[in-house]
């Protein structure tokens, strides 16, 4: 396949350089004209543990030097969704798979608002990314990525995806309906990623600490009560037990909002608990723990100008 990864951030490059090592024709596309040029020279350098892997990647700053290809995967944070998608439109064609891996909830939407639904594939992914550097990212997490289609009941594009990334050796597996699936990490995502960023705590810490520990499992209940009222059947205990077992075994990790903080970005708390919180409000479910993080949230990035 010909496939172009748009954002040549951590999770970006971790995923285009397995599908390079899989065999298939990547490039990267990224506004970042430096980090583009670094690529170009130098490859994309993933580390993990003590092993260094240097992947020679394409990479581009112009989609339309790089023309249609079978498959567009989105890796840029949510609020660069809508301007990305528009940029990548000379990647696109009839045929063409574009899926998003994003964090939160909506990026699918904003994809199927400027291409046919139809192609538009969803999903997420359990492999954590840190950008060390220009072209430089370690790998700490390794897990399970699952797709399957934003609409219609095909699920042929989700499986050309899941099969190039399996070449590179990663785990991929389609599902049908993955929205309880994004559901899953959502929840996942709002008990972990704003406790994590407003104390510095890396993923063990969370779950070590007794009074953490009980937070992130109360904003995870309050969560699977708004999904179950959207209809989605998830398990409160299934959740909570999996989510510390996930911060034990992540260790030293440190959580993509506590990165955000960390380099003074702005965060994803929008499409994160402030997803939780708008679908509460739809459904009168009361959130106050994931209504509190995204004020606590929003009141940082204000301070520093991100708003």
């Amino acid at each position: 396949m010909r496939i172009a990864v748009v954002g040549a951030g951590a999770m970006g490059s971790i995923f285009g350089a397995r599908l390079a090592q899989g065999g298939h024709e990547t490039v990267l596309v990224d506004v970042a004209v430096p980090l583009v040029e670094r690529i170009n020279e130098a490859g994309v350098t993933v580390v993990r543990g003590e092993e260094e892997t240097v992947t020679r990647v394409a990479a581009t700053a112009d989609p339309a030097s790089v023309g249609v290809v079978d498959a567009v995967v989105f890796f840029v944070k949510c609020y660069h969704t809508q301007s990305a998608a528009e940029l990548a439109r000379p990647l696109v064609g009839a045929g063409t798979v574009v899926a998003s891996l994003q964090n939160g909830w909506g990026n699918g939407d904003v994809l199927a608002g400027v291409y046919p639904p139809e192609q538009v594939v969803v999903g997420v992914t359990y492999n954590s990314g840190t950008v060390l550097g220009l072209g430089r990212v370690a790998h700490p997490g390794v897990g399970p990525t699952t797709m399957g289609p934003f609409a219609g009941d095909s699920t042929a594009g989700a499986e050309r995806l899941a099969a190039a990334i399996g070449d590179g050796g990663l785990e991929a597996v389609v599902v049908d309906p993955v929205r309880p699936e994004i559901w899953k990490k959502l929840i996942l995502n709002a008990a972990t990623l704003p406790t994590a960023a407003l104390t510095g705590m890396h993923a063990g810490a969370l779950t070590a600490h007794a009074e953490m520990h009980e937070l992130v499992s109360d904003t995870a209940r309050e969560a699977v009560a708004v999904a179950c009222a959207l209809g989605f059947e998830i398990d409160a205990q299934e959740r909570v037990d999996a989510i510390h077992g996930l911060l034990e075994r992540a260790g030293s990790a440190r959580a993509s909002m506590l990165q955000d903080f960390e380099a003074g970005r702005r965060t994803e708390i929008d499409v994160i608990n402030g997803a939780v919180v708008r679908a509460g409000d739809e459904q009168g479910v009361p959130v106050p723990l994931n209504r509190a993080f995204v004020r606590l949230v929003k009141g940082w990035e204000s301070v520093r100008g991100l708003t």
